[in-house]
């Protein structure tokens, strides 16, 4: 059938577009916010008669539509804009009208049920990544070799650039593969102000007991107030470093496994590596408090404290 149908290239492409996100979950969501939209965009009569309800309905119907739009250009967010999208569909039954006489309500459930539940091709995202890395060794791997020969030693790779002291600094560690213990230790801050704060996705560290799977954290810098470290993998009697005051500054990354805080002194929270990512959109001047956390490694140009061991 496929054959005979008009547009056989152009409906390839967007099949193969569609195929790369939760398609069906955004339709359901921009079905459901234009169900919702319909009684208030009536003749003007009923909606002055729908009053509050017709100005939460608008209000709704365009929040599901945009949820939809990021179910089909951002799907890397579909858990976080799933979950919101969940919450203003149920919220619908009370605030708008039965939730579109309770059809807007039910297709706005079903989209965001279905995009958290959306996993992408991973074999088919593995197999072009092979290609890729594999037409990119092809392409560098002489230049590397003939830079190898040919350069200075200090620019060979594996060369670390000297570490800066100051006093109550330590250096930021060279850059060369790292493994990190298998059980991170614990944290805990009562304080934790970055500068330039962003969430630059969910990786994996090399352990003795194979991949460790963690959140990365980038800042410029950040201020935490009432540090304490304490290890927790069995292995002697263990370590705790305290401190009143941990400064880190400059390309500032931090692998963690689990995360919990107050954002803002006010909203806590808990975030997983395994589980839901941290919001695509972060405040610009955000805080956190009572934090408690699982860090693996912590990479930095510069880390001033006032440290004491125990």
């Amino acid at each position: 059938m496929d054959r005979y149908l008009p547009f056989r290239a152009e409906r390839r492409v967007v099949r193969r577009w569609r195929r790369t996100r939760p398609f069906w979950s955004g339709m359901y969501l921009i079905a459901g916010g234009l169900e919702i939209l319909a009684v208030p965009l009536s003749p003007l009569p009923v909606m002055i008669s729908l009053g509050i309800a017709g100005i939460a309905s608008l209000a709704i119907g365009v929040i599901l539509i945009v949820a939809g739009l990021f179910m089909w250009f951002a799907a890397r967010h579909r858990h976080f804009v799933g979950i919101f999208a969940m919450i203003v569909s149920i919220s619908s039954f009370v605030a708008a009208n039965l939730g579109g006489f309770l059809l807007g309500m039910l297709l706005g459930v079903l989209g965001s049920a279905m995009g958290v539940a959306w996993r992408p091709n991973r074999v088919r995202e593995a197999k072009r990544a092979a290609e890729a890395e594999t037409a990119a060794m092809a392409v560098l791997l002489p230049l590397l070799l003939v830079a190898s020969v040919l350069g200075p030693g200090e620019s060979r790779a594996g060369a670390v650039a000297p570490a800066a002291t100051t006093t109550g600094t330590t250096a930021a560690p060279p850059a060369e593969r790292i493994v990190v213990g298998a059980t991170p230790p614990t944290i805990t801050a009562s304080f934790f102000a970055p500068v330039g704060f962003a969430l630059a996705g969910v990786t994996t560290l090399d352990t003795a007991r194979g991949p460790l799977r963690v959140l990365v954290l980038t800042m410029d810098s950040a201020r935490l107030r009432d540090y304490r470290l304490s290890t927790r993998d069995g292995a002697g009697p263990g370590m705790r470093i305290d401190t009143t005051r941990l400064d880190l500054d400059g390309h500032v990354r931090i692998y963690l496994t689990r995360l919990h805080g107050c954002i803002e002194g006010l909203l806590c929270l808990d975030f997983a590596a395994d589980g839901l990512p941290l919001p695509p959109i972060i405040p610009p001047f955000v805080f956190m408090t009572d934090v408690r956390a699982e860090q693996a490694l912590v990479r930095t140009d510069r880390i001033t404290t006032d440290l004491k061991l125990t």
